[in-house]
């Protein structure tokens, strides 16, 4: 894609890759370059640091969590857990329903629509973000809060905001209505294997574990993250994904001298000059060191998310044979080529688009033989093999019982686009109620309720799949059969539609062969498939 003169949107902008993908979108002379990163200074910094390159383009800095509600952005999660009203939003903006309700106050969402960009380069670490909030620590808390009685609501709310994969799957659902909204036409992340490309066997974690369960959250959400990107790339209306997952330890910022911090807290300097006795140096009120009033300093090399590194750990963790080293700057290359079009082997949806399974030729002949097989089965036991609700959605089964229902009083899609809805509707409660039990009892027993043209009066088994919502009677578009005259209109309404498109009279490949023909029979099957189709639920890759 050209890069010069768009808005690029680089997520996590502050920290190493970041920064060096931001490098290089500049030298391309992006309209607008948006760096964001979890803290203000940091957003800014990176911008100012930028702003030498910028070359004409424009540098803006944008900070917060995007995992949080914008106003709660800039909180810090160990405060907003410890609130009763925030804590309980969080929970409901993870766990509630898909919707525009649950995406509008999202901070990402809000940044993707103000921006508009043209492309979006992910380089937060997504799965260290949501893995190590430890759902083990917390679900042995929780177990034992159970054993003593004393599971309170705020334990489990605070149990429920450590699992990764809600939390994931809301961060996706976000990411693509924004994007879908925004028109963003290309998205790479930059994942992570969670292990640094080593196996189970990583030397390298922060408990005694081999491996740690905590590092292998890390790999299993990494690669969850992964598939997921892997769907978003085949559904219409997304940008084109991108993911690439350096599997090598990542350095470095700079190489210097000074204070040492870790998880971003300076290291006083302290000691113990008496040796304490065994039995005694580890229980609480243990005593006999003593702070010197000075911060540890040394030599150190900044590997970005990681912290500061003394010069023997990073000798140890780089060395030949363990995670070894990939920079930056090699990274944020492959980026950028693939942005412009030119594949390096590197992304893995695509790898993975090339990997996979797809449909085949003896899958599609052998198709054909089996309908016709079920056809001859179902002409010699004198029954009609429609629906058993097995595959799902309850939606699916009722599209196909009132396709065959309308196939049953109309001999094409053409005489049914002339039909009057009234007519219809009074015509299927007479098949149903008086001339076809069979077809009744079969809607019946699969969990279908049956309502009444006059949508007050329903026939229902013991079994109903989808019972009635807070919506009532319009449950029935997700999975009743309703024979009121406005589904019924809606039916005819898709048959004009089937009708007003002209079937190709050509003969080559590029003819439409699955367009319905509207002077032949109903087909139930690909009446579904053309309402499915009409919705945007098509595959687009192979």
């Amino acid at each position: 894609m050209e890069l010069k003169g768009s808005t690029a949107l680089v997520l996590g902008g502050g920290g190493l890759v970041g920064m060096a993908v931001a490098r290089r979108l500049l030298a391309l002379h992006p309209a607008r370059l948006i760096v964001t990163a979890l803290t203000r200074e940091e957003a800014e910094e990176a911008s100012r640091e930028l702003a030498d390159e910028a070359a004409g383009s424009s540098v803006e800095p944008a900070w917060g969590n995007i995992f949080l509600p914008a106003d709660l952005a800039e909180e810090r999660l160990a405060t907003l857990l410890a609130k009763p009203e925030t804590r309980r939003r969080l929970v409901d903006d993870t766990l509630s329903p898909a919707s525009a309700d649950a995406f509008q106050g999202n901070l990402l969402f809000g940044w993707l629509l103000k921006y508009k960009p043209d492309v979006v380069v992910d380089c937060i670490n997504t799965a260290t973000s949501l893995a190590y909030q430890d759902v083990f620590t917390s679900s042995s808390r929780l177990l034992r809060a159970v054993e003593d009685g004393a599971v309170s609501v705020e334990a489990v709310e605070r149990h429920l905001l450590t699992q990764p994969t809600p939390q994931l799957i809301r961060h996706l659902e976000i990411a693509f209505e924004g994007m879908r909204q925004a028109r963003t036409r290309a998205y790479v992340k930059i994942g992570t294997s969670g292990t640094g490309g080593m196996g189970l066997n990583i030397p390298y974690t922060h408990s005694e574990e081999r491996p740690s369960r905590t590092l292998m959250t890390k790999s299993a959400v990494a690669g969850a993250h992964t598939l997921l990107l892997f769907l978003l790339g085949r559904t219409p209306g997304a940008p084109a994904i991108i993911e690439i997952k350096p599997t090598a330890a990542i350095a470095w910022r700079e190489i210097g001298y000074g204070v040492i911090k870790r998880g971003g807290r300076t290291l006083d300097l302290v000691d113990c000059e008496t040796p304490i006795l065994l039995a005694d140096a580890f229980s609480e009120d243990a005593r006999g060191w003593r702070h010197t009033g000075e911060a540890l300093q040394s030599v150190y090399i900044n590997v970005g998310e990681n912290g500061l590194f003394a010069r023997d750990e990073f000798e140890t963790v780089s060395a030949l044979g363990q995670m070894e080293l990939v920079t930056p700057e090699e990274i944020a290359d492959v980026v950028i080529l693939e942005l412009c079009g030119r594949p390096t082997g590197k992304d893995i949806v695509g790898a993975l688009d090339a990997a996979t399974f797809g449909p085949t030729y003896r899958g599609g002949y052998l198709r054909a033989v089996a309908v016709q097989e079920l056809k001859a089965l179902e002409a010699a036991r004198g029954v009609r093999s429609i629906a058993f609700e097995t595959l799902g959605p309850p939606r699916l089964t009722k599209l196909l019982y009132e396709s065959h229902i309308l196939s049953c009083l109309r001999d094409s899609v053409r005489s049914l686009a002339a039909a009057d809805a009234d007519g219809i509707a009074e015509e299927a409660e007479r098949l149903l109620c008086d001339r076809d039990h069979g077809l009744r009892r079969q809607i019946l027993t699969v969990g279908l309720p049956i309502l009444m043209r006059d949508g007050e009066r329903i026939l229902r088994g013991e079994t109903v799949v989808v019972p009635p919502d807070a919506r009532g009677v319009e449950t029935a578009h997700r999975g009743w059969v309703d024979l009121r005259a406005s589904n019924i209109a809606q039916w005819i309404r898709r048959a004009e539609s089937i009708v007003r498109v002209p079937l190709e009279k050509g003969t080559g490949s590029g003819a439409r062969w699955t367009a319905i023909d509207p002077d032949l029979p109903i087909e139930p099957a690909r009446m579904a498939v053309w309402v499915f189709q009409e919705e945007g639920g098509y595959r687009i890759k192979r």
